[in-house]
């Protein structure tokens, strides 16, 4: 079992960044395909990016394309999601998850066994 904790959530203007935080405990983080989702209040939760255990393989959604960057450093047990030029729609709450089965990145929740308790992130137009 594989414990999960997100930082780095806050307030910020649009046009700002933060870095988002996830770190593991508990197994060997490097078996892990990490995924970062975020759910906005009346909507279902949604990929953002997800990382494949070496971090070769990247899934971006459209939506954050050209402003998101996940990564990760097996080292440190850490995924990161450094978001630039974030927009008022960004405003959710974003989970990190992780699960040891998919072969390279997964893109639904369904496929993720693990998950943080989520930090907010809003975005003030």
């Amino acid at each position: 079992q594989v414990q999960l904790v997100e930082s780095g959530g806050g307030l910020v203007q649009a046009g700002g960044s933060l870095r988002l935080s996830c770190t593991a405990s508990g197994r060997t983080f490097s078996w892990y395909v990490m995924g970062w989702f975020r759910q906005a209040p009346g909507r279902e939760r949604e990929i953002v990016a997800a990382i494949s255990r070496t971090g070769d393989s990247i899934y971006s959604a459209d939506s954050v394309k050209g402003r998101f960057t996940i990564s990760r450093d097996n080292a440190k047990n850490t995924a990161y999601l450094q978001m630039n030029s974030l927009k008022p729609e960004d405003t959710a709450v974003y989970f990190c998850a992780a699960d040891a089965a998919p072969l390279r990145v997964a893109l639904s929740p369904s496929e993720y066994r693990y998950w943080g308790q989520g930090t907010q992130v809003t975005v003030s137009s």
